[in-house]
Formats: structure tokens, sequence, C-alpha cells
């Protein structure tokens, strides 16, 4: 993925990348690679909000549509379901259309699902039309798998857990985002006008396409390999991290959304009351993700994720505690704290999938340049595939609560279910990254580095 190729004609085609290089990274990489990251951020931003677009309109949805609870959960999990999926041909668009040419159109593909929910979005419009126009948002999620993908070609590793973290957590920002838009709505025009929402949205999809064909680059050396994707789906630590994701990530989107229908069912909160609320945990979660990606830069991602996957339990406990004594303050406390590690536990994963596959090559005997190329290689390959199973996480997590308050009439069975999930991401992350290093990932002797699995 580094080098120079023949060139390209048409468009803004990069034929030479070399960050690992550090006069390239000083002299011009750098300010390249800043540059189409703040653009991926705005585009992937906006999808995050198209994505996560019915955990609110779910708010708009009162008697007169006719939907209960079930069915609102099914909503929001076919958008989440859709959008795991499109994760990974999102991926591979990359390398074969190039990253800002797969941004404008993956950005442009938003007006759909924003467009159909305009027109669909009122009282009589049957369950179908809404359940096909929920699961066509599902191309919003497509665009954070797109995106991290073409950020991981432009940064070095040594860079990549705060390159990262920052384009996923901005990113992530759609989710709080759209809520607050949401809150704004009901507040001054009421429930009965979804459409404003909308209208919103339009031409910030445009905007943001227009910018990402106007200030962003191709990187020519990132080929479409489907050698690196067949290794990718054969090796191991791809299912490994794919499992943690879902309890970082799957967690993050799961419960944004369902956040705000938690509270209207469990606490018995007005539409206003809820979306006064929602945005808080996603936001928090959002802004923290960076700071993930930061801290397992310095200490190691998986000493971060296992103490995040700690910190989660406890934060679930107080969850189920608050929910059996129907105590909404408490409640809040521990769901909020969810969102918040969940965010820093995004961050460190992602840092570690790069970290694990360069380890893999120092162990063969390759050298660090190669060995950089390798890493950036498989885990491009592999970003797709462990973020669309991470997503249905978020689908188990709607699945669950769904099931729970058919049940119940509460979510407390669903978190004791989510309390014994992270109790297994502990023991994963423990025994395969932190008990001892595995051999598959640490070098052969006499090799010029020697990496520790905590240190990935």
């Amino acid at each position: 993925m580094t080098g120079t190729t023949a060139p390209r004609k048409g468009g803004r085609w990069i034929e030479r990348w070399e960050p690992e290089d550090e006069t390239f990274w000083k002299e011009s990489g750098e300010r390249i690679a800043r540059r189409n990251l703040l653009y991926s951020v705005l585009s992937e931003h906006i999808g995050f909000s198209i994505w996560t677009l019915w955990s609110v309109m779910v708010l708009f949805m009162g008697p007169a549509y006719g939907i209960d609870p079930a069915g609102k959960f099914f909503l929001i999990g076919t958008a989440t379901f859709v959008g795991a999926l499109v994760r990974v041909p999102y991926t591979f668009a990359v390398a074969r259309f190039g990253g800002r040419n797969w941004t404008v159109v993956s950005a442009l593909l938003l007006l759909a699902p924003t467009g159909a929910a305009l027109v669909v979005m009122e009282p009589g419009t049957s369950y179908g039309t809404f359940l096909a126009v929920a699961a066509l948002t599902g191309v919003g999620g497509g665009n954070f798998a797109s995106s991290m993908t073409n950020i991981n070609a432009f940064f070095p590793l040594r860079k990549k857990g705060w390159a990262l973290g920052l384009n996923a957590g901005g990113g992530n920002i759609g989710v709080p985002v759209v809520q607050l838009v949401a809150l704004l709505v009901i507040g001054t025009a009421g429930a009965g006008h979804p459409r404003l929402l909308l209208a919103v949205y339009l031409p910030l999809i445009v905007a943001a396409a227009a910018l990402a064909l106007l200030r962003m680059d191709n990187l020519a050396p990132v080929r479409g390999d489907t050698g690196a994707v067949r290794e990718a789906v054969r090796d191991a630590h791809t299912w490994i991290m794919a499992f943690l994701y879902i309890g970082t990530f799957g967690s993050f989107i799961g419960y944004s959304f369902a956040f705000g229908l938690v509270l209207q069912m469990q606490f018995g909160r007005t539409p206003l009351q809820a979306a006064s609320l929602t945005f808080v945990g996603p936001l928090l979660g959002s802004l923290i993700r960076p700071v993930g990606g930061a801290l397992a830069d310095r200490f190691g991602g998986a000493r971060i994720t296992l103490a995040t996957f700690v910190a989660m339990a406890a934060a679930t406990g107080i969850v189920v505690y608050a929910s059996g004594e129907e105590s909404l303050p408490v409640f809040l406390v521990g769901f909020v704290a969810l969102f918040v590690l969940s965010g820093l536990g995004n961050g460190s994963t992602y840092k570690m999938i790069p970290g694990i596959f360069r380890a893999k090559a120092l162990a063969r005997g390759m050298g660090a340049e190669a060995a950089a190329a390798y890493g950036r290689r498989l885990s491009g390959a592999a970003m797709g595939l462990i973020g669309a199973v991470g997503a249905l996480g978020g689908l188990g997590i709607n699945l669950a609560f769904r099931e729970a308050f058919s049940t119940s009439g509460s979510g407390t069975a669903a978190f004791v279910t989510f309390l014994g999930f992270y109790a297994a991401c502990c023991a994963v992350t423990w025994a395969v990254y932190l008990r001892r290093p595995a051999p598959a990932v640490l070098p052969a002797a006499g090799a010029e580095a020697k990496p520790q699995l905590t240190s990935v």
C-alpha cells in the first residue's frame, strides 16, 4: 500500500503515499492526511445521523400511527441490521473506486432514505412502508466502514489510534446531533412535524458530497486486494476483535437507537422528555472515542479495552439495580456511563487492529517498513468485517429489549444479558491479549522488534 504506481487519469489521485517515511510525512503527508480526515469526518457524521434517524422518528410516532412498542423496536432494529450488512461492501469500495470518489457517492446515497422518510412520515402509512424506509437508512451505517478504511490508509501506525478515534468519534457525534435537532423540532413545532427534521438534512447531505468532491483525494496505491480479504477472513484475530467490537460499538449504536424508547416505556417519559435526555449519552460517548484511541496509543489497546469492559460490567450492574428500584436518576447515571465507556472501548479496539497484524508480520521476519505496510493492508480488509459484526451487536441489543419489554414490561432482563456478555468480553481480552503473548503474533527470535500484544 505504499510506493509509486502507474498514473490514473481523472479525479484527484495521489500516486505516491508513504506515511511511515517521516520525511515524506512532515513535508506533505500530514497536511494531506489531515485535510482528508476533516472532510471524511463530515460525511461520516451525516451518515451516522441518517442511519440513526429512526431512533428519533419513533418519538414522533404517537398513537395515531398505530404502532406498538415492539413494532418500534423492530423498526430501529431493521435499520441497525441493514447498516451492519452494507459495511462489508462499503469497506472494499474504497479500493475499487477511490476514497474520495466513494465518499462522494456514499454521501449522495443518503438522499434516498432521507427523501423517502420525508414522503411517508405521516399517520396512515403502512407499517411495511415504514419498515422499508427504515431499512433504506442502513446505507448511512456503511459510511463508517468506508471512511475508517480510507483514513486507515492515510496515517502511519503511530498516529492511527488518534486519527481513527477522531474520525470515528466525529462520525459518532452524528447520533446525538440528530437527536438534538429532533428535540428542537419537538420542543418548538411539536411531535406532529417530523418533516422539519428531515428537511434540515437534505442540504447538509449535498454540501458534504460537494466538499468531498472538491477537497478529498484518492490513494492510487490502495488497490483492490482479494488476497488480503481472504487472509483476513481466515485469521482468528479478525473474529476475536469482531467479538470485542460487538461489546463496544454494538453497545454504543444499540443503546443510541433504543435509549429514547426505553425511557418512554420503562419510566413513562413523554416524547419531549425522552428527546431532552437521549442525546447526552451518545454525545459523551462520541466525544470520548478519540481519547480511547489516544490512551491506547500510549498504554496499549488491550489494557484500555479490558479496563473498559470491567467498567461496563459495573455500570450495567448499576442499571440493573436502578431498573429494579425504578429510579430514573440512578438509571441515567449508569446508562450514560455505558455510553462513555463504550466510546472509550471503540477507540481502543480499533487501535488494536493494525497493531495485531503488524506484530504478526514482524513475527514472520518482515522488516519494520514491510510489516507496517502489511498491517495497513490486512487491517483495511479486516476493519469492514469487524465493523459489520460489531454493528450487528446493535441489532442484538434492540431485539433483547423488544423481547424483555414484550414479556415483562421492563428492560431488566435485557441488561442482565448484557452484563453476562461484558463478562465474556473481559475474559477473552485478558486470555488472548494480556494473559500471555500468543506465538502467532510475536516476532521470531532475532527480529528487529519485539512487540507484546499489550501494546496493540
